[in-house]
This record gives structure tokens, C-alpha cells and sequence, in this order.
């Protein structure tokens, strides 16, 4: 918030705002709740963004705890585009606490070297590891406590403890609130997308928060961190 000349109630009730909207909301609906210019409601949605990166930066999972791994791609279909080609799809790679947390990456392809380092880095080697049947996690799975997958192409998709469903429900609410609320994201800004994503999940009602604990958590992490008003070039406002 640092030189905004936006009022501090303004900044405090867009923090409650996108705090306690499940599927987000667009910087239009902002500008007209708030009373300020699209550009500055914009901005404001992208530093609540910023500040939501690296609240939850401890590892995943743990002794008899099953952590997920799992990928989605995101961007627009070619039916919908009335001309030229569709933007090409991004690349998003999550893993997913069964009843837990979730962190995820913008990743440029999804291969096993792309995908092990993240893995290794955000989750504890005594955590059970669960994945569909994709080969890029055969090597990196055998570090785990154990590792099981499932086969979607046999339509397998529950196998005793073995599943990617809580990954797979992450996804469809991270694309609600795309096709709901901001249509079209950047690839400059997608991974603050995910951060308000990953935040709401790991704050969710389920794990004991309510708006206002969101909306606290959230100020908290405000802190330290920087955003200045400089758009990229070619960004998709969202």
C-alpha cells in the first residue's frame, strides 16, 4: 500500500471482499462496490494477490499423511474465440493435502524434471504419495513413504486410499472463478492467481476459518512485500 492514495478503508474492505468470495471477484465488481476507477480496483485485487504468496511456505503432508500430486492446463478454447487461434493453454502443476493444504506452480511444461524439484521441495519425504498413472511420477514417487496411482484412462479413479480427487476439486474451484469472474488470465499474473487460490483453499471453512480470520490472514501477509504500478505490456486485465 505504500504512496496509495486510495483511502485505507478502501484497501481494508477489498481485503474483506476477496476474503470471503469463494469463487473471487472481478476488478469490475470491485471498482463499483468500492467507488474507484477499474484500473485502481485492478491494482488493488493484484496486491491482495501479492501479499497472499508464501503465507502457507511449510512443507506438505507428514507421517500418515497422503499429499497428492496432480496438473491442469488453463486458457481459452477454440469454439469460444470468434477469431485467429485460442491463447495458447498454461500449464499449472498442484499438490494437495488429502483434507489439507495445497500449493501450486505455473510451470512452462509439465515433465518429471520440471515437476520433481517442486515436489521435493514442498513435501515431506514420510508422506504417502498419491498420482494418476502419468509417468513423471514414477521416479520422483519412489522417495515417499509409498507411492500409488491411479488409472484415469481405464477410468480408475478411486483405488482404496489411492485417488487425486481433493487435486481435482482444487482445479474445478481455481476455473470456477475463472470462467465466473475473470475470463481470461496472463501468463505474467497467473501465478498471483494461484496464490489467491492456494490461500483460500488453505483457509477454508473446513480447516476452521471464517471471512474475518481470512481476511486477518491475508493482512498479515502484506507484510514485507511490494507491488509497484507498473503494468506489463500485452497484460490481460482480469
Amino acid at each position: 500500500m505504500e504512496r496509495s492514495h486510495i483511502p485505507l478503508s478502501k484497501w481494508l474492505l477489498a481485503t474483506q471482499l476477496m476474503a470471503s468470495s469463494k469463487k473471487s471477484m472481478s476488478a469490475h465488481q470491485l471498482h463499483r462496490m468500492v467507488g474507484t476507477s477499474y484500473e485502481a480496483a485492478w491494482f488493488m485485487f493484484h496486491r491482495l494477490r501479492e501479499a497472499a504468496t508464501d503465507i502457507d511456505s511449510g512443507t506438505l503432508g507428514g507421517p500418515y499423511r497422503f499429499v497428492e500430486a496432480d496438473e491442469t492446463y488453463v486458457g481459452g478454447k477454440a469454439k469460444n474465440k470468434a477469431f485467429g487461434a485460442p491463447p495458447p493453454k498454461m500449464a499449472v502443476f498442484s499438490l494437495v493435502e488429502h483434507d489439507g493444504k495445497a500449493r501450486s506452480f505455473h510451470i512452462a511444461n509439465v515433465t518429471a524434471e520440471s515437476v520433481r524439484p517442486l515436489i521435493e521441495a514442498a513435501t515431506s519425504r514420510e508422506s504417502h504419495f498419491r498420482t494418476d498413472e502419468s509417468g513423471i511420477y514414477w521416479k520422483v514417487g519412489e522417495g515417499f513413504a509409498s507411492h500409488k496411482t491411479v488409472v484415469h484412462s481405464a477410468e480408475e479413479y478411486v483405488r482404496g486410499d489411492a485417488h487425486v480427487n481433493s487435486a481435482e476439486g482444487f482445479f474445478r474451484l481455481f476455473k470456477r472463478a475463472i470462467y465466473g469472474q475473470f475470463h481470461s488470465i496472463s501468463e505474467a499474473h497467473l501465478h498471483r492467481y494461484l496464490a489467491e487460490a492456494d490461500f483460500k483453499f488453505n483457509h477454508r471453512s473446513a480447516l476452521g476459518y471464517d471471512d474475518t480470520d481470512r481476511a486477518i490472514a491475508l493482512l498479515r501477509g502484506v507484510k514485507g512485500k511490494r507491488l509497484l504500478y507498473r503494468q506489463p505490456d500485452g497484460t490481460a486485465h482480469a
